[in-house]
């Protein structure tokens, strides 16, 4: 999934002739806590609710205003993992996305791009999860699948999660089964370090409630 196909339709960016009054009306509004600056198509930056509040002028027009930021976005044609590894990092409630000559398109917010996630990481499917430690020398995608379907089920998605001064990774499997029982047998044999399982009833009315409360939890 690229960064195009995640932009936000009711984002409008804001002009440098705009106060930072109707900034902080429009954050409110759309529940972020960023928004564009766009003059015609040329993308300026990205002002923050601090930037404005900082200042204590809110009646100012924006292009007084000085800029925290210096201009994050995307091109539309990354990937979706560089749109999380921005917004993580920067630690932003939306992300510009602009075409290849540099022209704003349209923003993708952290909301919209928690939904778009979890359909492609199978979050909304019911079924196990399993978490393993192992050396980063020992990991092998192919033996861990094998393990999974040696014993009729498919892994539905796998993320891993490395550690800054560390050898092990932390490999966490979603799968389209819900009694993992054999599947952990299978793994100890092959002396795996079992860190956790999760095991998910199916029931598509609480995984559904489970996301919505997520949701809702990213609105306030």
């Amino acid at each position: 999934m690229l960064a195009k196909d995640l932009i936000s339709d009711f984002i409008v960016p804001l002009k440098t002739s705009d106060t930072g009054l109707i900034a902080l009306n429009a954050m409110d509004e759309l529940k972020v806590m960023h928004l564009p600056i766009v003059n015609n198509t040329k993308f300026l930056g990205l002002i923050s609710e601090a930037d404005i509040l900082n200042l204590n002028t809110p009646e100012e027009a924006l292009g007084n205003h000085v800029l925290s930021l210096k201009k994050p976005y995307v091109i539309q044609n990354q990937h979706i993992y560089e749109v999380l590894k921005i917004i993580s990092t920067m630690d932003l409630s939306l992300v510009p996305v602009l075409d290849e000559k540099q022209n704003y398109i349209g923003a993708i917010t952290l909301i919209n791009l928690v939904k778009q996630f979890s359909k492609i990481s199978a979050f909304e499917n019911p079924g196990g999860i399993i978490v393993i430690e192992l050396n980063v020398n020992d990991y092998s995608l192919s033996e861990i699948a094998q393990i999974v379907e040696s014993n009729d089920a498919k892994v539905l998605s796998l993320y891993i999660t490395s550690y800054l001064d560390s050898t092990k990774l932390e490999v966490t499997i979603k799968i389209n089964k819900i009694d993992l029982t054999s599947i952990l047998q299978t793994f100890y044999r092959y002396n795996y370090n079992i860190k956790a399982s999760f095991s998910e009833k199916d029931d598509t009315d609480t995984i559904q409630e489970r996301f919505d409360s997520l949701m809702n939890y990213l609105n306030i």
